[in-house]
């Protein structure tokens, strides 16, 4: 009898792992086909239709990475909004048949693939990717694909020898002790965790300064896309007037004017998209309903405004959670099994506005990103985008995201555990990092937002009264006696 229940707990076990990778597969496959429409939907169809075949196979191949890269970067996106909600699922639903195979196994499983995956892509497939594009082969060699990989795979030896020894010769300056010369060599224990907690730690801090910035720029964003009400303005007086600019600027372009005048063609085309296209906005916010202009623009810019709100207010409770209780800070695993208890005082609705808040500010972080001025050349065009730019964007976005869960739980948007090697950073136990993390991120969200509505409502009243047609007073220059 002992025998059979063995066999039996063994045959339980290994349906569990097939059904477990099963779905871990078929969550993957979803994802990579997203991210081969998103990557197809901004490539430049030219480096792929070449008339070198060489040429075309090596973007193929770098596109078959980069779309790996993105499909990891996604899953790291839906990582802990996917394990708050089947934590909510499974507390509501404890004895059901349907979702048995929702456990803590397999949330486990998911954080420690996206962690290995994140690690396989920052560390080898993207760098392989922008080396392999630019690669030639070494002179002398025999043209062809083959040439490309070898002196791809030199540069990545030697590229990975220098970082060895940058890290080698910083650990040993930070802590010299005999236990930390014997870490030293141990590639797979030390290096690569420290690697990627130094990503990791990069990644959380470029989104401190990124966040902020689009958390402001998504009311400017969001503006553009919808009808603004008509605020003390007559549209079909500005209408006329731009269709009067249109007409003079065309009538330049097209030389009907003097031909004394020396004019920049170049400044003038831009001018007239630049009125054609304020002159479709106008038409579209003359044809709008009345409920697109008296009731959508509020409700959505009251909405951001609520979010952005709440979002600042827990990281301030945050803060003083850090200084009273000591499970606050990241670092705290508290080993707590999946479906058993709430991760939010409010229940499951505090657990969706959490999984809202973490997609609400990884969009901002987004926004933020493509709005600085250091990386708005990274931002892709709709079928003109180059293969190099396109890794560029993919190493971004998975350095946003894979420190996405990380960000969330240091402010506190989510007290669910950081499961696998996310939890295992040595920074994520600096009480002092952490309290001024949160405190840089309250203050600059809330500097960013005043100067914005600040800077907004001014120049609203101003249009809105007319003061900016008023002509500008001219200061002449005294007379030099």
């Amino acid at each position: 009898m002992e025998g059979n229940e063995d066999v039996s707990v063994r045959e339980q076990l290994f349906h569990e792992r097939v059904r477990e990778c099963i779905i871990c597969s078929l969550l993957f496959a979803i994802l990579y086909l997203l991210s081969y429409f998103l990557i197809t939907l901004f490539k430049k169809h030219a480096d792929f239709t070449t008339v070198d075949d060489e040429d075309a196979a090596v973007n193929r191949i770098a596109l078959g990475m980069c779309t790996f890269t993105l499909a990891v970067s996604l899953g790291a996106v839906l990582l802990l909004p996917f394990s708050i909600i089947s934590n909510e699922v499974l507390l509501s639903l404890p004895q059901n048949y349907y979702i048995q195979w929702l456990n803590g196994s397999l949330i486990h499983g998911l954080w420690n693939l996206i962690f290995l995956f994140s690690n396989l892509s920052l560390i080898f497939l993207m760098p392989f990717a922008y080396f392999f594009t630019e690669a030639e082969g070494f002179a002398g060699s025999k043209k062809g694909i083959m040439a490309r990989v070898y002196e791809t795979f030199v540069v990545l030896l030697l590229l990975t020898l220098l970082l060895l020894g940058i890290m080698w010769v910083v650990s040993a300056i930070v802590d010299d002790s005999a236990a930390s010369r014997e870490s030293l060599y141990d590639l797979w224990e030390y290096y690569l965790p420290y690697l990627y907690s130094c990503i990791s730690l990069f990644g959380v801090l470029l989104l401190l300064f990124c966040t902020p910035l689009g958390l402001s720029r998504m009311f400017t964003v969001t503006g553009t896309l919808l009808v603004k009400p008509r605020l003390l303005e007559d549209l079909d007086e500005r209408l006329s007037c731009t269709a009067f600019e249109e007409a003079a600027v065309y009538r330049k372009i097209s030389g009907k004017t003097s031909c004394w005048l020396n004019l920049n063609m170049a400044v003038l085309k831009k001018q007239f998209l630049a009125i054609r296209a304020q002159k479709k906005t106008l038409e579209m916010r003359g044809q709008a309903s009345p409920w697109q202009r008296n009731l959508e623009y509020p409700l959505v810019m009251t909405l951001l405004l609520a979010l952005t709100g709440i979002a600042v207010l827990v990281v301030c409770f945050h803060v003083l959670e850090l200084l009273i209780d000591e499970a606050a800070m990241p670092n705290g695993i508290q080993d707590t099994p999946l479906g058993k208890v709430s991760f939010s005082v409010f229940g499951s609705f505090g657990a969706a506005m959490q999984v809202v808040l973490i997609f609400y500010l990884m969009v901002s972080s987004l926004v933020g990103f493509y709005s600085s001025p250091l990386f708005i050349k990274l931002l892709p065009q709709r079928h003109n985008t180059a293969m190099t730019k396109i890794i560029g964007n993919c190493v971004s976005l998975l350095v946003l995201s894979s420190a996405l869960p990380v960000f969330s739980r240091t402010l506190g948007i989510t007290r669910f555990d950081l499961l696998g090697d996310f939890g295992r950073f040595n920074w994520l136990g600096n009480f002092y990092l952490i309290f001024v993390y949160n405190m840089l991120f309250a203050g600059l969200t809330t500097l960013c937002l005043v100067r914005k509505f600040t800077w907004a409502v001014q120049a609203e009243l101003i249009r809105a009264f007319g003061l900016d047609k008023l002509p500008l007073p001219v200061s002449r220059p005294g007379k030099i006696s």
